[in-house]
């Protein structure tokens, strides 16, 4: 009897083991199928799909790629894409952190960052309808409903097309989402900056570093992997940007995205090899800036 109660003993942990896999299989099981259906399946399928020709008829090979780099159209859409990418970062970030920075520890703190960050709330579609409105012409003579063409005209400056003139659509969309996005990356740099020891700038202080020099010597570097981070999130936000051109343009007046003319590829004009294409040199182009972004982040988690 012993010796069956100490088999029924020794087995139980394994039955145990068992019945753990099998629970753990169930609550994965879900996730993983959704994982396969709705992502390792349409990515597989963008890919495939990008070989083809317009219609999915005729495998036509790297053509689609080639023609993102040789055809005018698209080459001008890789440079929107790289402007938006090269402006909107530095001055989301660059702004968020001069605003983080000039606010510390001073009475109105607070009352700046809510105003600053309360465009976060507003969703991509809702600002640029808001700024559409900002941005609104009328030929001269009538009265300018648009805020900015009322301010040329208060100064006798003739109003602008400033969403139809190539010369000004991208940056004035470059500008709506430098309103929405400063106020996240200032918050999350204020937090950063709060985190650096008040001895070590008093240290510095005293040993007669200027206001400059403690800001580029010492904040900088100390905050250099969340700024990293912030940095790298910006560029993934920039890289697939799409509510805002599409919204305010269109992708019309040679302002399009890669973003949008995946959409106007695939739903207007019905070339589903070209979006496929767009669709995989977006995700690669993104790939790289992820994996590099989850290396910080597990980084500032060891330190931490």
């Amino acid at each position: 009897m012993a010796v069956i109660a100490v088999q029924k003993t020794s087995a139980s942990p394994h039955g145990r083991q068992r019945n753990i896999s099998w629970l753990a299989w169930v609550w994965v099981g879900p996730a993983l199928v959704l994982e396969l259906v709705f992502f390792i399946y349409p990515v597989l399928n963008t890919l495939w799909l990008s070989f083809f020709n317009k219609t999915s008829t005729s495998y036509v090979g790297l053509r689609n790629y080639q023609r993102i780099f040789t055809d005018p159209s698209l080459l001008e859409v890789l440079r929107n894409n790289l402007i938006w990418l090269v402006l909107a970062t530095v001055l989301t970030v660059g702004l968020g952190l001069l605003v983080a920075v000039l606010v510390d520890r001073v009475k109105i703190e607070r009352v700046i960052k809510s105003a600053l960050f309360l465009p976060m709330a507003v969703s991509f579609v809702g600002a640029s309808v808001i700024w559409r409105f900002v941005f609104v012409y009328q030929p001269p003579g009538q009265p300018q409903i648009g805020l900015l063409n009322a301010i040329l005209g208060f100064f006798g400056i003739g109003p602008q097309v400033w969403l139809l003139d190539p010369r000004f659509n991208t940056l004035a969309m470059i500008a709506v989402y430098v309103w929405m996005m400063t106020g996240f990356s200032m918050v999350i740099l204020s937090a950063a900056l709060k985190s650096i020891p008040d001895e070590i700038l008093e240290a510095a202080k005293m040993d007669g570093a200027g206001r400059f020099t403690i800001f580029w010597r010492i904040m900088v570097p100390m905050i250099s992997a969340t700024l990293t981070v912030v940095t790298i999130t910006m560029v993934i936000n920039i890289l697939k940007i799409f509510d805002i051109v599409y919204v305010m343009t269109g992708g019309n007046y040679h302002s399009s995205v890669v973003g949008v003319e995946f959409y106007n590829q695939l739903f207007i004009f019905g070339n589903y090899g070209q979006a496929s294409a767009l669709a995989v040199l977006l995700m690669i182009a993104i790939i790289p800036v992820m994996y590099f972004n989850i290396r910080q982040i597990r980084q500032q988690e060891k330190i931490r």
